[in-house]
């Protein structure tokens, strides 16, 4: 496990010699703002649909287009820390585009999770991987958490 930051470029280059060395390269984004267990309970479940787990992390940029200017409450150099810090994650990396399509192409991974809430042929990159021989497997959310639900908790105890 290396548990380390790595950028666009190098995440090609390890993700090609770790599938040369057999591995099963395992691929999943999000912005994951304020961390929780339904967070970790994803990560350990998409870790264990293979031997490698890379996540692609939203930067602060992407995180603001896509959620709002309020977002993320937690800034990218803070949720990298977090995140390559859990034992499930074996590669993160940053991505600044609003889909992950151009990290998935590069990396080309063995399985793409994402959650159960998205259909296959909706989630961004599900047809570049299935094209190159890998499968798209979506993850039910055990833990009813979400970083808005937080947000809005949080808002109504100051009410």
């Amino acid at each position: 496990m290396n548990n380390t930051l790595i950028s666009c470029e190098e995440i090609k280059k390890i993700a090609e010699t770790l599938k040369s060395e057999g591995k099963k390269i395992v691929f999943t984004n999000g912005c994951f703002d304020i961390l929780h267990a339904g967070h970790v309970d994803y990560l350990a479940k998409a870790k264990a649909k293979g031997d490698i787990l890379i996540v692609g992390l939203n930067t602060d940029e992407s995180v603001s287009r896509i959620k709002g200017p309020l977002r993320p409450i937690i800034n990218e150099n803070e949720r990298a820390f977090v995140l390559s810090n859990l034992r499930s994650v074996d590669y993160l990396t940053l991505f600044n585009e609003d889909t992950p399509l151009e990290l998935i192409s590069q990396i080309i991974p063995n399985v793409l999770v994402k959650g159960s809430d998205w259909s296959v042929e909706n989630i961004v990159g599900s047809d570049l991987v299935l094209a190159n021989g890998g499968s798209v497997e979506p993850i039910d959310f055990v833990v009813e958490q979400s970083t808005s639900k937080i947000v809005a908790k949080i808002k109504e105890s100051y009410k």
